[in-house]
């Protein structure tokens, strides 16, 4: 496991970094499902948050940020889960990485490439495994529609369609700062983009991107709205378009030479998810139960862990999004196309990774801000 730290009957012992709304309602419960897992420590800057959150997980260490150079050296977690704002992740994926200590990082993997590249080249060093959080590489839904395109069912793939949307009211909300890692490419747009790449199971070459904002205050720093264009190989086309200031829409369609695919919703981490399949006349639709998502993940993560496994998806996979992301604001303000470097050949998720685990009960929230306000 970590370099140096014992184990705990077997199972990797997380602190997670962070406790965020995602962390709480998401993260922190998820350990209930994870049976190869243990939540051993908590990582905030607020005391309430950590007394009362390690009550109820039960968890006997909690850190601030100031000691989290002493929760890497505690002989306590062999991994962390960070959830921590996009401009943290870098500082203390590295810090993990130098202690010897395995990192699940949420998405986007970083602010830049450049932060994602030394991340990635400090976890080779140091030996340790460096998970980017895309937690549905575990999820049936997502990973059903992969198999039925590379199955040939729907025929040639020939373009890829998502929307991703929601309002954002709160002018403090994080998602709103740019010095932090906001705009909706790096909050939402990574998951349109991701699941391109997947359905396609190939990289982009150009890219052309447009945003708009309506001129609401709230939205000065970031994009309110991107339109995407990404070209594939074989004359393959993805758009997408993303949103703070829309109505909520959470969907992607792919569509061949002899049918479709929708999945819609299809990124959500609450609720059921469902597809409907077009060939010729016929037409199939199914609904997928309500899983745990973040269990899911971690499992995934652990298992990597306790059997020296490369986990898919890596921190190479946070990288490519990164830098596509960052063409695509380069796009959208020169106005003009982009085209992509020669990206590294990889694994795709498949259906060997899928983990269908029990919902969570939604917890109480300790001062933490929804994404939606």
């Amino acid at each position: 496991m970590g370099s140096r730290n014992k184990s705990s009957n077997g199972k990797v012992r997380y602190a997670v970094v962070g406790l965020g709304h995602i962390a709480q309602v998401a993260v922190l419960p998820a350990f209930k499902n994870a049976k190869n897992s243990i939540l051993t420590g908590l990582v905030s800057a607020s005391t309430e948050k950590l007394r009362k959150l390690a009550k109820k997980y039960k968890v006997d260490n909690t850190w601030s940020y100031d000691e989290y150079d002493e929760c890497l050296k505690s002989g306590e977690v062999d991994a962390v889960y960070i959830a921590l704002p996009n401009d943290m992740h870098r500082e203390y994926t590295v810090r993990a990485a130098r202690a010897g200590i395995h990192i699940l990082c949420e998405k986007p993997l970083a602010v830049t490439a450049r932060d994602c590249q030394l991340m990635i080249n400090e976890a080779e060093k140091n030996g340790v495994k460096l998970m980017t959080a895309y937690r549905l590489h575990t999820e049936e839904t997502n990973l059903r529609a992969i198999e039925i395109v590379t199955s040939g069912k729907i025929g040639e793939p020939k373009y890829f369609n998502s929307c991703f949307s929601f309002e954002v009211t709160d002018p403090d909300n994080i998602r709103l700062k740019k010095k932090r890692g906001g705009g909706t490419l790096y909050d939402i747009g990574v998951y349109c983009l991701n699941a391109a790449r997947y359905i396609f199971q190939a990289e982009p070459i150009e890219v052309f991107a447009a945003s708009a904002n309506s001129g609401k205050k709230l939205f000065r720093e970031i994009d309110e709205s991107t339109s995407v264009v990404l070209r594939f190989p074989e004359d393959r086309l993805a758009t997408f378009t993303t949103s703070f200031g829309a109505g909520d829409a959470d969907y992607y369609e792919v569509v061949g030479t002899k049918g479709s695919l929708r999945v819609e919703p299809a990124f959500e981490y609450v609720g059921e998810l469902s597809f409907k399949l077009k060939v010729g006349e016929k037409e199939q639709e199914k609904t997928f139960a309500a899983r745990d998502q973040f269990g899911a993940e971690i499992t995934y993560f652990s298992d990597c862990i306790l059997h020296g496994k490369e986990p898919e998806p890596s921190g190479v996979e946070g990288l490519i999004d990164v830098q596509i992301v960052e063409a695509l604001y380069k796009s959208a303000k020169s106005g003009k196309p982009v085209k992509l470097p020669n990206f590294p050949k990889k694994l795709r998720p498949s259906l060997r990774q899928q983990i269908k685990l029990p919902p969570v009960k939604k917890p109480e929230v300790i001062k933490a801000e929804s994404p939606h306000d």
